[in-house]
């Protein structure tokens, strides 16, 4: 059986197809995200605990090498291949060369399930992966465009750096790695033991959201639904590759294809809609949250793991 997990993104999902009046309130689903960030991050500080060394160095650099080359594969493949215009070829470049935190948490909640080993740095992953692929999908649409981008691409990241997601991942990186498991546990246990709850609450609210963007599916979206679903489990293998060419334990390889895998939601619209005026954000919602979430988080992760044994 899926996750139990998965099962309320599945709930929500069902919830909204059928026009149910189930909602959570935009309060209640901004605290779940905090929650879930803040979680993330002291779930990996304390997992670095007396454990970050200058050997973690040749790891990061070759996830920050993936973030860098996805958005120069994915750029050419959306302009051509799926026939977007410019400034909607560079808003997915920024959404699929990002990441996804709410994949993330279902691809740990995933390896804690199975009980397959991980590597604390894996929540740095989701930092890594998250901040180049933005500011590259930038600069690309500024290229092509005309306009200067080296420096608006230093305010790009700045203001990647300052988002909210990232302050509480990496801020929660840092507490629990100075910290640790023992001596912050009176705080930390409160985050850490409700994590399966929070992100139960949060995919709930994730199904709602996927089932208002897939009402707006026609028979113009078949190239861009078809891109969505194809492009996960292909985005998957470089993160499998580098995995094993890191010697990565399993759990962690399975993170980081996943992750590869993933588009981001939060993150990349905000960047997106300040950077792209004349890209239609929810073009890149319906591909992101309305296929490649409900695809990554139903069916992916398992085949990602199923892959990675394989291999």
């Amino acid at each position: 059986m899926p996750d139990i997990v998965v099962m309320f993104f599945v709930l929500g999902l069902v919830a909204g197809l059928s026009r149910s009046d189930l909602s959570i309130p935009k309060a209640a689903y901004d605290t779940l995200s905090l929650l879930l960030m803040l979680t993330i991050g002291l779930k990996g500080g304390m997992a670095l605990h007396g454990n970050l060394t200058w050997v973690l160095v040749p790891q990061l650099l070759g996830v920050v090498a993936l973030g860098l080359l996805l958005p120069l594969i994915l750029f050419p493949l959306l302009r051509r291949v799926v026939g977007l215009d410019l400034a909607n070829a560079a808003s997915l470049t920024a959404h699929y060369g990002s990441v996804s935190a709410g994949t993330f948490a279902v691809a740990v909640a995933f390896a804690e399930t199975h009980r397959l080993t991980m590597t604390g740095e894996v929540t740095l992953y989701l930092v890594l992966l998250e901040l180049p692929a933005i500011v590259m999908a930038m600069m690309l649409y500024r290229r092509y465009a005309g306009a200067g981008a080296l420096h608006q691409g230093h305010s790009l990241w700045r203001e990647a750096f300052t988002n909210q997601s990232v302050i509480l991942l990496i801020g929660g990186v840092v507490i629990g790695w100075m910290y640790g498991p023992q001596e912050g546990a009176m705080v930390t246990n409160l985050f850490t033991n409700a994590f399966m709850a929070v992100l139960a609450l949060f995919l709930l609210e994730m199904g709602l959201v996927a089932s208002m963007t897939l009402s707006r599916l026609s028979k113009d979206h078949l190239r861009l639904v078809a891109f969505a679903l194809i492009a996960p489990p292909l985005l998957a293998i470089p993160g499998i590759l580098m995995g094993h060419l890191l010697g990565l334990p399993e759990g962690s390889i399975l993170i980081l294809a996943a992750l590869t895998a993933s588009a981001s939601y939060i993150a990349a619209p905000t960047a997106v809609r300040g950077t792209i005026p004349d890209a239609d954000i929810g073009l890149a919602m319906l591909a992101a949250l309305g296929v490649t979430f409900p695809f990554n988080v139903i069916v992916g992760i398992p085949l990602y793991h199923q892959l990675i044994q394989w291999l």
